[in-house]
C-alpha cells in the first residue's frame, strides 16, 4: 500500500484541496404532482482532503454547464479550491476544458486579469483511468451516501425541496462522524469531527421522537422525511463502526514493472478467448519509488493504467 498523498497530510483550509464525484441518479417529482413522469436528479459530493468533511450539491443533469454552476454554488458557500481531484468522467473533463478555454480567452484580452486568474486559479487533477482506488477518499463517502440513500428513498417519490432537505441532513450526519480523540485527557470524552473544521464545534441537531417503528402512511410529509433520515442514520452508523474495526494490511510487495515488459490488461466484459496484451512504454512512480501508474501500448493505442489493472507475464530466466 502506498503512502498518503502530500495533499492529505499537509494542514490546509477546509475544502482548499477537495475531491469530487457524482452519485445517482435519483427520481423526484414536482410539487403537487401526484402522477406522471418522474425526473432524474444527481448528487455531487465534494470531500475535503484534510478534514474529510463533505459538501453535497444537487445537480439536474451530467453536463459540463450544470457542473460549472455546481462549482459556483460550492465556491460561494465553502470558498474557492486551490486543487480539485476527480476521475476521468466526461463531465469533469469537459468542465476542465471549458475553464482552460475561458482562461485562454481572458489571457488574449487582458494580461492583468489573466495573471490574477492564474494566480488564483484552480489546479485540476484527474486520477488514472479505470483506477477508482486512487480516489478512495471520495469513493468511500459516495458509497456511504449512495448505498443507504437508494435503499431508503427508492419508491418515496420525493419533491426537490424534500430531497434537498434529506441530502443536507445526510451531509450533517457524515460531518458529525468521529475522527480521533480531541485530547489525551482520560476525562475528555469529546472527539474531533469534520464539523470542528467547518463551524468550530461538533454538529448537533434538534431532538426529535423516534419515528422508525411507525407506519409511513400514518405520518405527515415532513415527519416522513425525518423518518427517512433516522433510517439512514441507523444503517450508516452501524456500517461506519464496523469499518473502524477493520485491520487490513498488505504483507508483501509486488514486483516492480519496467519499460518493455509484456502485460495483460484487466478489462471488463471482454469476449471469450480475448486477452488484451500490451507493452509498457512509460512508468510513473510514487514518492516511495514504487510504480503506481504505467503507460501501455496496445494495438489500439496507448493508455494509462493503474498498476493494479495490469498483470505482468512471467519472464524467461
Amino acid at each position: 500500500m502506498g503512502n498518503l498523498p502530500r495533499d492529505r497530510v499537509v494542514p490546509d483550509y477546509p475544502f482548499n484541496c477537495s475531491g469530487v464525484d457524482f452519485c445517482g441518479p435519483f427520481m423526484i417529482r414536482y410539487k403537487n404532482q401526484r402522477k406522471g413522469i418522474l425526473h432524474k436528479i444527481y448528487t455531487c459530493v465534494f470531500v475535503c482532503f484534510v478534514s474529510k468533511a463533505i459538501h453535497i450539491e444537487i445537480v439536474s443533469d451530467l453536463t459540463s454547464d450544470a457542473f460549472i454552476a455546481t462549482l459556483k454554488r460550492f465556491f460561494s458557500r465553502r470558498g474557492k479550491c486551490a486543487k480539485l481531484y476527480s476521475d476521468n468522467g466526461k463531465t469533469f473533463v469537459g468542465t476542465n476544458k471549458e475553464l482552460k478555454r475561458f482562461l485562454k480567452l481572458i489571457e488574449d484580452s487582458d494580461d492583468n486579469l489573466a495573471g490574477f486568474l492564474y494566480a488564483e486559479g484552480i489546479e485540476w487533477k484527474h486520477i488514472p483511468p479505470r483506477a477508482p482506488s486512487f480516489g478512495g477518499l471520495w469513493e468511500a463517502l459516495v458509497k456511504s451516501i449512495k448505498y443507504h440513500l437508494k435503499r431508503v428513498v427508492s419508491g418515496s417519490n420525493l419533491t426537490y425541496e424534500e430531497f434537498l432537505t434529506l441530502c443536507i441532513q445526510i451531509e450533517g450526519i457524515l460531518n458529525s462522524r468521529p475522527l480521533c480523540p480531541l485530547s489525551s485527557n482520560l476525562d475528555d470524552l469529546n472527539s474531533l469531527t469534520p464539523a470542528h473544521f467547518l463551524i468550530g464545534r461538533s454538529m448537533t441537531s434538534v431532538v426529535e421522537p423516534n419515528l422508525i417503528e411507525l407506519k409511513e402512511n400514518a405520518l405527515k410529509k415532513w415527519q416522513q422525511i425525518t423518518r427517512l433520515v433516522q433510517l439512514i442514520w441507523n444503517k450508516w452508523h452501524r456500517c461506519y463502526l464496523s469499518e473502524l474495526q477493520q485491520r487490513n494490511k498488505w504483507q508483501f510487495k509486488k514486483q516492480n514493472v519496467k519499460v518493455g515488459d509484456l502485460v495483460v490488461l484487466i478489462e471488463d466484459n471482454m469476449p471469450t478467448f480475448k486477452w488484451p496484451l500490451g507493452r509498457i512504454t512509460e512508468i510513473y512512480s510514487g514518492s516511495d519509488a514504487l510504480i503506481r501508474v504505467v503507460k501501455v501500448k496496445t494495438q489500439f493505442g496507448e493508455y494509462k493504467r493503474a498498476i493494479s489493472r495490469v498483470c505482468l507475464l512471467p519472464m524467461p530466466v
